[in-house]
């Protein structure tokens, strides 16, 4: 597995534990990498992760507005915590890091949401975030 797709896993599973224990995501990510740093079963916590983690609290508010805006029929609540999770991902992501085209994006998403979740989450994902990438230069807005 490619270094960029570990590290979005482990961004998922931190924003992924965060939600289900109702931390902010920062809470969580410096337990990970104070973990990581006690114990060396467990690996570091990678610099594009952590990237991934900060980008998307910077951004949480704005996220989950645009995923309840455009998620038609689907309140944020009410969507499986693995979807919500890597939506929130995917859309920090494909609208404010420059350096990895939306294609990959996307398709890393997909992949997790097959990994991770229902048997129709990948093609709910892949429209969700490809309206993203559509409206991609209208969304950055604060």
């Amino acid at each position: 597995m490619a270094a960029r797709s570990k590290a979005r896993k482990r961004a998922f599973q931190i924003l992924f534990e965060a939600d289900q224990r109702g931390s902010a995501v920062t809470a969580v990510l410096a337990d990970w990498i104070r973990h990581a740093r006690t114990d060396e079963r467990q690996p570091p916590v990678g610099e594009y992760t952590m990237q991934l983690v900060e980008g998307y609290a910077q951004h949480a508010d704005r996220i989950d507005e645009l995923i309840s805006t455009y998620a038609v029929g689907w309140t944020l609540d009410r969507m499986p915590a693995v979807d919500r999770n890597l939506l929130r991902l995917g859309a920090y992501e494909l609208v404010w890091e420059d350096g990895v085209p939306d294609a990959v994006v996307i398709d890393e998403a997909v992949q997790l949401a097959r990994e991770f979740s229902t048997d129709e989450s990948p093609s709910f994902i892949n429209g969700l975030l490809g309206r993203l990438k559509e409206l991609k230069p209208t969304l950055r807005r604060a």
